[in-house]
């Protein structure tokens, strides 16, 4: 189920994968809470004197506690693993995030200009111009005109030229 889980979060790093990979560390700290309490147990049984058990006995008492001393290697092992596929999922979905905010920060700084422009330069400015002839009202209108289309455009080939995008 951890290999699965692992090839899944580069392909797919969904919400129901994410709540998969705390199932199953949830499943795992529950197998080390029973197993913990049970090696110890054991222990003093395969190495006390008890009256109770016999000598030639201890010895499948040793092998069982040999056995759990095993799991409870493998239960930690696993939830490392774990633990490594749920950092390894956090660290694709932040990958992705800053992905789509730099795409946005992009789109952003290419909109900044015109919105600056067309905010400076509203609607009725040059309405105050006109002492000056109703040429410069057009010829102002142009230059804005042509500064709203070029700075954008100059700015994105300036950006894809850094590779930011």
């Amino acid at each position: 189920a951890i290999d699965k889980v692992e090839d899944l979060i580069f392909s797919t790093p969904t919400q129901s994968l994410l709540e998969e990979i705390f199932a199953l560390k949830r499943a795992l700290v529950h197998l080390r809470r029973i197993i913990a309490p049970q090696r110890e147990t054991l222990n003093k049984l395969a190495r006390g004197d008890y009256a109770v058990i016999a000598a030639q006995d201890r010895v499948f008492f040793r092998d069982v506690y040999d056995h759990l001393v095993r799991l409870h290697d493998i239960t930690e092992s696993l939830r490392d693993l774990v633990g490594g596929a749920l950092d390894t999922y956090l660290s694709v979905v932040s990958n992705r995030m800053n992905n789509v905010m730099k795409t946005l920060t992009v789109i952003t700084t290419l909109f900044m200009p015109l919105s600056f422009l067309a905010g400076f330069f509203g609607m009725n400015f040059f309405q105050a111009t006109v002492p000056f002839g109703a040429w410069t009202g057009r010829v102002a209108f142009g230059l804005m005109l042509s500064a709203m289309i070029l700075l954008p455009l100059g700015m994105g080939l300036w950006i894809r030229r850094r590779a930011w995008m």
